[in-house]
């Protein structure tokens, strides 16, 4: 998938008149980054956005990787003929803080890494000049902005693009809280008609004018529903208009099944000119959690098959681009998911775009991140940290209000009740987030009790049943217990997993130590096979996210094959390998055949016998070793055929599972070296 492209990308289009809607330029290229001790001329690197500056050091497990300052500086030429429009700077992500100067001269500050924000330089820039750009980022630890812990890495830099828009005088908002300024809420849903009630933010910079505000929603090419509103401005005014849309036979947003979306158009005109537009998709859908029968979209349950998913990878850290985001998605779809939890921030534009079009049921959710099984807290009761949580929440709302994936705004995760007791702020935060959308529940992700728990509209734990102590049965009764104790409560599962190393094989089934280098793929394998029949059995279980669906990045973790890697991915962190738990998920969440053979880098073996396993989709399977069958085996429930004992010679095994699918051979094989450890008896009595 190709990065966006906009209209302005040279010099030349920038000499072109402005007649109509807004015209943004990407300011990817061109940037001189320096660290702020670098104070020496000529110590800066030209560098490309996105770009962070922990690459290297984060990812190599160094605990103490730079959190400190990194300065940004770019050249950005206005065109004289802009004059009498509007510009603005918006900004898709800076972590953590950013402060911002043109011509030196500072525009003000940012505080929260994974949100978008916006400036306006109207005032601020010298036309038919060449401008200074320079922009400070903070990645340094403090407390008052979130997140204060987390068990992944804070990557400082501009990691996501960054655009200077030019606009009418008069425009739909950019300002608030840098959201589309549009906002679409649908108010109610029936075969016939759906009403969708818009709600959008104008704003004037000029003398009062009469404009003509139209709204149309499309099916591709054909409009479906068009409104429009003459509105009197006032001069220099900023203001709020409504609008209802009433769409006639209205096709519903229905998941993976259908997720059928809407355009809408959103036009400012004034004496038959466009001043300006902005498209923002729609999709029509109802949906509730039940405390018996778990997720309900459109009158139908759905079991919710998640994963948890964080924004890095392999050698670029949290810098991505478009075509990584696509790649992840794809990965959930080849899986079978139909939910995916965005960890543990508000995630990029593109992700939600994404989610919106193949149709993932999400939970998008706030950094307000406790430390997990590690030092420290993610709660300070001062002033300031508050009301930057408090931010964060509106922006990560406001932003992405429209996006009809997005069912679950996510409040905290891991948070302790001792000390600084966060109990009475997240109140605050759940009657902030219900008065910033009145139809989205809240949801959070716990470990522990106490009155946490009871806040939100729906609940959910993390648990390691199995991974951290215990076995999966432990899940089970956790599961019941809680339902039994508290029938009213929305349960779910936000994280559930276990490590695992593709160069760590072994015989046997042998639970690990977390904490240690040695992280066997067939103990994730089992964990995960026992955890999600626990799950796949119990309907009032609303949703369940796999921890996690990739290997990311946390410098703290010393553990599994190397340090700075949090392995507990289904695929490894350079997106390369998939683990055989992913190809179990697949087997019974994804119907399109298929067929997998487990242990397959288990190449070498130290007994004559093994356990030969496989998952599949498909009615019958045959193994063969060494050519020769061993039987045919019909799949059990959970798409797993077992051979036990199966005999092995010394040397070179060939291993092969096969099956057919509308006259179709499917097949996976392996080969397995056994090795001869022992003497036989009669070399012995020979020596």
């Amino acid at each position: 998938m190709q990065r966006k492209h906009y209209l302005l990308v040279m010099l030349a289009c920038m000499t072109l008149p402005l007649h109509s809607q807004r015209l943004q330029q990407q300011l990817d290229k061109d940037w001189d980054f320096r660290f702020s001790h670098q104070v020496e001329r000529g110590s800066s690197i030209r560098i490309a956005i996105p770009h962070t500056w922990n690459t290297q050091d984060a990812l190599s497990g160094k605990i103490d990787y730079k959190r400190g300052i990194g300065n940004y500086e770019r050249k950005l030429y206005i065109d004289p003929q802009w004059q009498g429009k509007r510009l603005f700077l918006r900004f898709e992500g800076v972590n953590s803080v950013a402060d911002v100067f043109l011509n030196g001269k500072c525009l003000g500050e940012h505080r929260g890494g994974y949100s978008a924000f916006v400036f306006e330089i109207t005032d601020r820039v010298n036309y038919g000049q060449t401008n200074t750009l320079l922009v400070r980022v903070s990645n340094a630890e403090r407390l008052d902005v979130m997140p204060l812990v987390g068990d992944f890495n804070m990557y400082g830099g501009i990691y996501r693009d960054v655009h200077l828009i030019v606009t009418d005088p008069t425009c739909i908002s950019l300002t608030d809280y840098a959201s589309p300024g549009v906002y679409l809420t649908t108010k109610q849903i029936g075969k016939d008609r759906a009403e969708v009630a818009a709600t959008v933010r104008i704003s004037n910079q000029t003398d009062a004018r009469e404009i003509i505000l139209r709204a149309e929603v499309k099916d591709q090419n054909h409009i479906v529903c068009s409104e429009e509103r003459q509105i009197e401005l006032k001069a220099y005014e900023e203001l709020s208009t409504n609008l209802l849309l009433n769409i006639r036979n209205p096709h519903l947003w229905n998941g993976r099944k259908d997720p059928f979306l809407y355009q809408t158009e959103f036009t400012l005109w004034a004496g038959g000119q466009l001043l300006d537009k902005v498209v923002q998709p729609l999709g029509l859908r109802t949906y509730r959690v039940d405390p018996e029968k778990g997720f309900i979209l459109n009158g139908e349950s759905l079991k919710l098959r998640g994963v948890c998913r964080h924004q890095d990878r392999a050698e670029i850290g949290n810098a991505l681009l478009d075509e990584h985001h696509e790649e992840d998605v794809q990965i959930m779809l080849e899986m079978g998911a139909n939910a995916v939890r965005l960890a543990h921030y508000q995630q990029a534009e593109t992700m939600y775009d994404l989610t919106d079009k193949h149709g993932l049921i999400t939970w998008a959710e706030i950094p307000f991140v406790g430390p997990g099984g590690y030092l420290d807290k993610g709660f300070v009761d001062l002033p300031e940290f508050r009301e930057n949580g408090k931010e964060q929440l509106k922006e990560l709302i406001r932003q992405n209000y429209n996006h009809p994936s997005i069912c679950f705004w996510g409040l905290f995760n891991e948070l302790k009740e001792s000390g600084d007791n966060p109990t009475a702020y997240v109140e605050e935060l759940n009657q902030l987030a219900h008065s910033e959308d009145s139809v989205r529940p809240t949801t959070a992700a716990s470990n522990q009790n106490g009155q946490l728990n009871f806040i939100t509209d729906c609940i959910a734990w993390n648990r390691y049943d199995g991974w951290y102590g215990g076995d999966p049965n432990q899940l089970a009764k956790f599961l019941d217990r809680t339902h039994r104790d508290h029938p009213e409560l929305c349960i779910g599962i936000s994280e559930y997993g276990a490590g695992a190393s593709i160069y760590h094989q072994q015989d046997t089934l042998k639970q690990t130590v977390p904490v240690s280098y040695w992280h066997p793929e067939n103990w994730q394998t089992y964990y995960h096979m026992a955890n999600w029949k626990i799950l796949n059995e119990r309907p009032f279980v609303w949703g369940s996210f796999i921890w996690n669906l990739f290997d990311f990045g946390a410098a703290h973790r010393h553990e599994g094959d190397r340090n700075g890697i949090n392995d507990k991915g289904l695929v490894t962190f350079d997106r390369k390998n998939k683990k055989d738990a992913f190809y179990f998920y697949k087997a019974n969440w994804n119907p399109e055949p298929m067929l997998h053979l487990t242990g397959k880098r288990n190449h070498r073996s130290t007994t004559g016998k093994r356990d030969i396993m496989a998952f599949t989709n498909r009615k019958e399977v045959e193994l063969l070793v060494n050519g020769q069958s061993i039987g045919k085996a019909i799949p059990d429930t959970y798409a797993t055929v077992i051979w036990k004992n199966v005999a092995l010679q010394p040397g070179k095994n060939e291993i092969q599972v096969r099956t057919t699918d509308r006259g179709k051979t499917l097949t996976d094989h392996a080969e397995i070296y056994v090795e001869k450890t022992k003497l036989t008896t009669e070399k012995l009595q020979k020596k």
